[in-house]
C-alpha cells in the first residue's frame, strides 16, 4: 500500500525539514554522519546551537580532535563528536548502538567522469560507501528502534542528481538514485512502526564536495 511521495527538498532551504520549528523535538538526539567537515559539520553545528543534543560523526581521529576543539570554543556541550568511518564495520557497529532518536545519512563520496571509462574499482567504492554501508548503519538502527519501540527518524542526505542524472557524474548520481529508492521502499515499510524517513536532495553547495567529485577523474581520465 503507497503512502504518498516521499518528502524531499530539491530546492530552497536545505535544512527546512530538520531546522523547522516543531519537525524535531529539542528533546530529540540526533546522530549525523560525515560531519568532519562540510554540509555535515555546518548541519551539526546548527542543530546544536537550536537547541537539539547532537552527535557528529567524522571519518578520522584527525578529524574528530579537530571538530571536537571548535566544538569546545563555540562552548556546544550539546554537541559530541565521536569516529565513524563508514568502511570500518566495527565502527558501524558501535555507532548503531549510541542512544539517539534521528539518523542523518549525510556521509557519502562523489566519482566524477565518463560512466563509460570511469575504472570500476571507483564506482564499487562509490556504492560501497554511498549505498551499502550506509544501508548497514541504517538497517541495525531501524531494528533497533523497532525492537525497542522508538519512533525516530531517518533523513537520508541525497542530491539533486539522485531525481535526474547529468553527465559526468553518472556514477554518482547511480548511488543517489538507489538512496531515493531505499528511502522510498523503507518508508513504506516503516510506517507502520511510527518510524518516518525523508530525503534531502540539495544542488550544489560551496563546501568542496562537488569540486572534489571533479578533479578527482582527473587522476584516471585519459584524453587520448
Amino acid at each position: 500500500q503507497s503512502h504518498g511521495p516521499l518528502p524531499t527538498v530539491a530546492d530552497g532551504p536545505l535544512f527546512l525539514p530538520v531546522f523547522q520549528k516543531g519537525a524535531i523535538q529539542v528533546s530529540k538526539t540526533i546522530l549525523i554522519t560525515g560531519a568532519g567537515s562540510g554540509l555535515g559539520e555546518g548541519a551539526a553545528i546548527g542543530l546544536a546551537k537550536n537547541g537539539h543534543t547532537v552527535i557528529a560523526t567524522a571519518e578520522s581521529w584527525p578529524q574528530v580532535t579537530a571538530l571536537r576543539e571548535k566544538v569546545a570554543a563555540m562552548d556546544l556541550p550539546n554537541l559530541t563528536v565521536t569516529k565513524l568511518n563508514m568502511l570500518d564495520p566495527y565502527d558501524i557497529v558501535h555507532a548503531a548502538k549510541l542512544d539517539f532518536d534521528v539518523l542523518v545519512n549525510n556521509a557519502g563520496i562523489a566519482e566524477g567522469g565518463p560512466v563509460a571509462e570511469i575504472p570500476m574499482p571507483l564506482v564499487r567504492q562509490n556504492f560501497e560507501v554511498n549505498v551499502f554501508a550506509l544501508l548497514d548503519l541504517t538497517q541495525r538502527v531501524v531494528r533497533r528502534w523497532v525492537r525497542s519501540q522508538v519512533k525516530g527518524k531517518v533523513v537520508f542526505i541525497s542530491s539533486i542528481v539522485g531525481l535526474v542524472s547529468p553527465g559526468m557524474i553518472g556514477t554518482y548520481s547511480a548511488t543517489k538514485h538507489a538512496v531515493q529508492s531505499i528511502a522510498e521502499s523503507m518508508q513504506d515499510e516503516l510506517k507502520e512502526f511510527g518510524i518516518q524517513v525523508q530525503t534531502i536532495n540539495p544542488g550544489p553547495f560551496f563546501t568542496g564536495f562537488n569540486e572534489r567529485g571533479v578533479e578527482a577523474a582527473y587522476r584516471w581520465l585519459d584524453d587520448e
